[in-house]
């Protein structure tokens, strides 16, 4: 049974104790602890900074739904990576040769961009149920592959235009945009209301559908699923394929809302960054949500550490801090729990009665 604890301990066990290495780090160097988080909380409120972290946070969390989505199957899919930036090119090269209708042209964009990186998954998804092969080894590889293939793609000889020193594909044209909403003299994506309405999609498949089901039961025990009727190898496939189409999202926020091309110095490492949002939400929406939100605000703030002389590598150092915690702080209350529940179970057959659910018992 699932207590409070096991939902609300680990997180704040972990940013405690990632604040405390990070003091540690800071005493060392030789700054003031509170000094440096009063800049990094106070930076937040400047500017265009807060909008921006909430920009960044979309990326994040979309990356973040994408690997949760193959943990839910015990897939770590590592090519997240690859999925959007193949996803994004393809968008981005399609996108900006027609011209459709403004709210059809959005929509074509983004199911291009999810078919992108769908196709993108389907080869390590057919590789590990057709021949085994472990998706860890064959989505790194075509991490290194999608570097290649966004070149030869966006090579002026191709689909690119040079502009500057810089190469990118056309330009998508003004139907194509999700206009953006003005805050604070900021723009926010307007993709972050179709990244909520994704999240709610991802939550309602695993909690009110037969198919989420059979995937987290698939996850749990492939033995267990397959006596209940549940193909394994054909959960894994789409599973994998779920995590590819929302992975070839991962880049759109940006793509339509304030790039409207793709270039070859365009950002990377949002796959990477998913990862570690994904466990520190423990794949649930709203959790990946946060752990994008404080994710985003950890990297925009870093730089204003540099205004009291300490380096901005500190807040990297907490965010691997607080992956780390979660982790530890997880397994450790994990434990406690079942410590806990086996010790119910114990007394009560001492007592010479039966453990019952509503007791808290295990059978």
């Amino acid at each position: 049974m699932t207590s409070w604890r096991t939902k609300v301990l680990p997180p704040l066990l972990a940013i405690v104790f990632s604040v405390l290495i990070c003091s540690i780090a800071l005493l060392i160097s030789g700054a003031d602890p509170l000094q440096a988080y009063g800049t990094m909380i106070g930076q937040l409120f400047k500017g265009t900074t807060a909008v921006d972290t909430v920009n960044l946070a979309t990326v994040y969390y979309l990356s973040g739904l994408a690997v949760a989505i193959g943990f839910q199957m015990n897939l770590f899919n590592i090519g997240v990576e690859g999925q959007y930036r193949f996803a994004a090119v393809v968008a981005a090269i399609i996108g900006g040769a027609v011209v459709l209708p403004p709210v059809i042209h959005v929509v074509f964009i983004i199911l291009v961009a999810a078919l992108a990186g769908a196709v993108y998954a389907a080869v390590p998804a057919i590789l590990k149920v057709t021949r085994g092969v472990s998706e860890v080894i064959s989505t790194i590889m075509l991490n290194a592959i999608v570097g290649g293939i966004v070149a030869f793609l966006i090579n002026p000889d191709q689909f690119g235009v040079l502009t500057g020193n810089n190469l990118k594909t056309e330009e998508i044209a003004p139907s194509g945009r999700v206009p953006n909403i003005p805050i604070g003299g900021g723009e926010l994506f307007g993709f972050v209301i179709i990244a909520a309405a994704i999240g709610f999609a991802y939550w309602f498949m695993l909690n009110r559908t037969r198919f989420g089901f059979e995937l987290r039961a698939s996850g749990e025990s492939t033995t267990a699923a397959a006596a209940g009727g549940v193909n394994a190898k054909k959960m894994t496939l789409i599973a994998m394929l779920l995590s590819g189409a929302v992975a070839g999202l991962v880049a759109i926020p940006e793509l339509v809302g304030r790039d409207f091309t793709y270039a070859i110095t365009s950002t990377q490492g949002y796959g990477f960054t998913g990862i570690a949002v994904a466990l520190l939400g423990r794949n649930h929406p709203g959790g990946i949500a946060l752990g994008a939100l404080l994710w985003a605000f950890l990297d925009k703030s870093a730089v204003s550490l540099e205004q009291v002389d300490v380096p901005k590598e500190i807040a990297t150092i907490m965010q691997g801090a607080i992956v780390l915690s979660v982790v530890v702080a997880y397994e450790i209350v994990k434990r406690a729990d079942l410590a806990a529940a086996q010790r119910r179970v114990g007394r009560a057959l001492s007592g010479g009665r039966p453990a019952s659910v509503s007791e808290g018992g295990a059978v």
